[in-house]
């Protein structure tokens, strides 16, 4: 594979040193709130997987192929996400520019360019929001709130959480309404012993 060497500094590296300032000059326990979100707010999308798998039991089998669908696109999301990772080797905006960044800079050869994080929240946001409109609108400014953490944080140059936002939505936006076409399949799962699983009550 050709490695692009991709440097993201001259993009948008003045806006992420205008950032990381401000992150430096805030409240600490902004800070503390913004990192615990970054680190672990990933946990929401999977709660509201879980809950649109729940409430899709009542619903249509193309309702429940979607929902049984969100894990399986959240992980071709991050699988596609890495590989342009892999193809762009942009180094962490932390490890290129002279600022303080609010976490400690991710370890050499953890590239930048796209964010995971974004292409993942993205993704479950998307396929939420095309399962389950009411969920989704609780995971759409979600996925907006973890882009924006990994640059607060200094993870990220702005430009790499907007490329994993769009990864992440366009695989969403493309692969629940293929996963709802199999539907009369979980139909048929339903009359099995499997039942359980994907009963409607």
């Amino acid at each position: 594979m050709n490695h692009l060497a991709f440097g993201g500094a001259s993009i948008d590296g003045g806006l992420y040193t205008r950032i990381t300032g401000l992150a430096q000059h805030a409240p600490s326990g902004l800070n503390t709130l913004v990192s615990y979100g970054t680190d672990y707010g990933l946990g929401v999308f999977a709660v509201l997987m879980l809950i649109a798998w729940w409430r899709a039991r009542r619903g249509t089998p193309a309702a429940m192929a979607g929902a049984l669908a969100l894990p399986v696109v959240v992980v071709l999301a991050y699988a596609a996400n890495s590989l342009v990772k892999a193809l762009f080797d942009e180094q962490r905006p932390c490890r290129t520019l002279r600022t303080v960044t609010v976490e400690a800079c991710p370890a050499l050869g953890d590239w930048s360019f796209p964010s995971n994080h974004s292409a993942i929240a993205a993704a479950a946001a998307v396929a939420l929001l095309l399962t389950d409109r009411q969920l989704g609108r609780i995971a759409v400014p979600a996925a907006l709130l973890m882009a924006a953490s990994r640059v607060w944080v200094g993870a990220h140059y702005p430009h790499d959480v907007v490329a994993g936002l769009l990864v992440g939505a366009l695989l969403g936006w493309l692969l629940i309404p293929l996963a709802r076409h199999a539907g009369p399949a979980v139909a048929r799962v339903r009359a099995t012993r499997l039942r359980p699983l994907v009963a409607a009550r």
